[in-house]
């Protein structure tokens, strides 16, 4: 089994004191696989800029013409939560361009899946707005190159950061091209995902969201990828699934309330990477996305890498939750029905 990975110093340079989505949890991973040797088993691929015309296959020309002037006139934020500092243009167009090209690698072939340690993050973009940390939504873009310049007609989309992915679910909502689905805490930032929303036109049907309360952990969360995302994607068979790894729905995140364990973590990977090799030839990519955390961060990064490394043991320092976790057997209900999978 080959994984490759993608990581770039231009990553830290989009950081900024005091605000948890910065260069500290990048650094953290990278430290923790240097020292555990996992670098050595994985294959590097290059990161590159994301050419001009495949950023707009996502976003508008004046947005992306909006961060690169914030950044040149010395940074700013979009918005409360979202900010961008001199070389946060370019660290986004590498973190787009890199998980672009991990993707190619995967459906060439050269390596079997991956994982692209990549910031800024990206799912909260939208096509003319960035918000949530995120600045260019590398998922979708990601998507959009597979499907129009690879000739795939079929890709699984896998969100499991606690926050809704609603840059993500926005660019494919009215498209079958895509399945987006969905964990996240709910009612919570950014307040969309109710699992009544289920996509319009040729895309009814084809998002899939599971809104959680707080409380939620490792059992409720596989139950969900059992009975809900593993039949909806075995019905899809998709062609390549893509992650948007998020790992603050950890019971000791500082920004959420829901209650997965590391080991929980490795557990869902493992049921992605099993759907990837029975529907798609093993083709699984992954994307960082939030987790605040950054010793759990470092941690379930690690132990992504040893699952689709083929590994079997799970190291979990923090080990499970104190807290005892909330059924999901009501919401599962109403999910399956309005996804006809009774």
């Amino acid at each position: 089994m080959t994984t490759g990975y993608v990581y770039d110093p231009i990553y830290l340079e989009h950081t900024l004191p005091g605000h948890p989505e910065n260069h500290k949890r990048l650094l953290d991973i990278m430290d923790l696989l240097e020292e555990t040797s996992t670098l050595e088993r994985l294959e590097k691929v290059p990161a590159s800029p994301i050419s001009r015309e495949r950023l707009e296959r996502n976003h508008t020309a004046h947005y992306i013409e909006e961060v690169r002037s914030v950044a040149e006139r010395g940074g700013g934020h979009l918005d409360a939560d979202t900010y961008v500092v001199p070389r946060s243009y370019e660290a986004a167009l590498q973190s787009a361009g890199g998980l672009l090209n991990l993707t190619a690698a995967v459906l060439d072939g050269t390596v079997d899946n991956g994982f692209a340690l990549v910031r800024p993050p990206g799912h909260h973009a939208l096509a003319g707005r960035g918000m949530g940390f995120c600045l260019f939504n590398n998922v979708a873009i990601a998507a959009h190159y597979a499907l129009a310049e690879r000739g795939l007609e079929r890709v699984l989309i896998v969100d499991f950061d606690v926050h809704h992915g609603n840059g993500t679910q926005d660019a494919f909502y009215d498209s079958p091209a895509v399945l987006y689905f969905s964990t996240h805490q709910y009612p919570y930032y950014p307040g969309t995902g109710h699992w009544r929303d289920i996509g319009q036109g040729a895309g009814k049907g084809y998002t899939a969201n599971v809104p959680l309360r707080s409380g939620v952990g490792d059992v409720g969360y596989g139950r969900i990828f059992d009975e809900v995302l593993a039949p909806l994607a075995r019905r899809y068979r998709p062609q390549l699934i893509l992650v948007s790894a998020g790992y603050d729905a950890h019971w000791a995140d500082p920004l959420a309330g829901m209650l997965l364990s590391i080991t929980g973590y490795a557990g869902l990977v493992r049921r992605l990477k099993a759907l990837a090799d029975e529907l798609c030839a093993g083709r699984i990519v992954f994307a960082l996305e939030g987790g605040y955390h950054t010793q759990v961060l470092a941690y379930a990064v690690l132990n992504t890498f040893k699952v689709l490394l083929g590994d079997e043991d799970v190291v979990d320092p923090l080990g499970p939750s104190p807290h005892g976790e909330v059924s999901v057997s009501e919401l599962l209900v109403q999910v399956k029905q309005v996804h006809n999978l009774e």
